[in-house]
């Protein structure tokens, strides 16, 4: 009974010393496998870049997400690599890496395959260091940034080892335990690989998680949101001016001008070239009834009844002109309140601003490299294109039309010389400093479709 405590009590001890001998390789793991998920977050939400407001799309809360997320996994760094250096510090290498028999003794065979294992375990041990490095580095370089890393408290650790190299491997967490500031992580990182190629494999690396599909219904449902928000607010901006506009054109606007135009005696034409297209109908009008007459189709008119249908006519064109001129007054009015409604809107949705910001982003960069120079070359020949003028002097008659203005040829020439070339230039701008670095396949696709 007793030999059977005793052997209890020495296989306690020993799974104990165990244990305790196994912790620098568990803390380090356990570290190691907080950098590689802040690794993942980096490649699979920042494209590779760390983790920052000025590398994503995503809005306040997303950002506050990874926020959490990358000071949880820094903190458990910081904790296990105290728990590594300490423990460590505790405990004695079996062999060192390297070391010679003496002279006159031969080291027995298991001995040697020792060594030649505790060497690819330190081998392995550095790789994981200098990870972990890389990966807590671009947090801790530069106090003046605006990175979304909460600051870290120091904690003082020492280091007591024979290792040049361990203690090189540790100087990225040294330097990670005593940063106070915040970190910029907006510097672009050159990769060896291409993009498409890294893609692939976080894409492959990203199916073989078992929590991805968590990972798919919490983006697809953050997708939805955003989409849901977006559309509605797009109706938004586009159906409140449009009511505003008519109610108030026809509810209270409209009565207002036309009291003040009926009790006024108001001019029946706003401008000359209502008055000019008047007359000519009206010359139209007399000219048609009497090619009618000299054709045979309508009897002859005594002059008595030929001016009795011209002032007919002529009634009938001052009501329609009258009215088309009180209308232009109320479109002014109209668009003015629109346009106030249209900026209220704005002002008062700044947070769906943002997110229709990030949906029309995520619309234009989500399209094939084919798509985007399709889009691009049709807004341009539109807008820019060789057949753009006589678009834009329609757009400008309508308009001058609908405010009752009339119609300047001077202005509407030199609003044609120069708005299409500066508004040509943005885009050729646009293209070159964003859509270039963003997707430069798009822009060399846009070149040769161009050309």
């Amino acid at each position: 009974m007793n030999t059977s405590l005793w052997n209890r009590f020495v296989k306690y001890l020993y799974s104990a010393h165990q244990w305790y001998r196994e912790t620098p390789e568990r803390a380090l793991e356990q570290a190691y496998d907080a950098a590689l998920a802040i690794k993942a977050i980096e490649d699979e939400h920042f494209g590779g870049q760390g983790i920052s407001e000025r590398s994503s799309d995503y809005g306040h809360s997303t950002l506050s997400y990874f926020k959490s997320e990358l000071q949880k996994y820094l903190k458990v760094i910081q904790t296990r690599m105290v728990e590594f250096n300490a423990s460590r510090s505790f405990l004695e290498l079996p062999d060192r890496v390297g070391a010679k028999p003496q002279a006159g003794n031969s080291a027995p065979r298991h001995q040697q395959g020792l060594g030649l294992e505790n060497k690819d375990r330190s081998s392995l041990v550095f790789e994981k260091l200098e990870f972990i490095d890389g990966v807590i580095d671009k947090y801790i370089n530069n106090s003046k940034s605006t990175a979304i890393v909460p600051r870290v408290s120091s904690v003082n650790v020492q280091v007591k080892s024979t290792s040049i190299s361990q203690l090189d491997a540790n100087k990225g967490l040294a330097n990670l335990n005593q940063t106070n500031g915040e970190v910029d992580t907006s510097s672009e990182e050159v990769n060896l690989l291409p993009r498409s190629l890294l893609g692939t494999l976080n894409r492959i690396t990203k199916e073989l998680d078992p929590e991805a599909e968590k990972d798919v219904v919490r983006n697809f449902r953050n997708s939805k949101v955003k989409t849901v928000i977006s559309l509605r607010f797009i109706l938004l901006l586009i159906l409140v001016p449009l009511l505003t506009n008519q109610i108030s054109k026809n509810f209270v606007v409209g009565p207002v001008v036309d009291h003040f135009r009926v009790k006024q005696n108001a001019p029946l034409f706003i401008n000359v070239d209502l008055e000019e297209e008047a007359l000519k109908e009206l010359e139209t009008f007399e000219q048609h009834l009497k090619f009618d007459t000299l054709i045979g189709i309508a009897p002859p008119l005594a002059p008595e009844e030929k001016e009795k249908k011209i002032a007919e006519k002529a009634f009938e064109l001052a009501e329609e002109y009258r009215k088309e001129s009180g209308g232009a007054i109320k479109n002014i009015f109209a668009d003015l309140i629109s346009v106030i409604a249209f900026a209220a809107i704005l002002i008062t949705n700044k947070k769906e601003i943002e997110v229709l910001k990030s949906f029309m982003d995520d619309v234009v960069y989500g399209l094939s490299d084919s798509a985007k120079a399709f889009v691009i070359i049709l807004f341009t020949d539109v807008f820019v294109g060789f057949h753009s003028p006589h678009g834009w002097e329609i757009i400008l008659e309508g308009l001058s039309r609908h405010l009752g203005l009339p119609e300047n040829r001077q202005f509407i020439f030199l609003f044609i010389a120069t708005f299409p070339v500066i508004l040509d230039t943005v885009f050729k701008y646009w293209i070159f400093r964003y859509l270039n670095r963003s997707s430069p396949s798009a822009v060399a696709t846009y070149k040769n479709m161009n050309e």
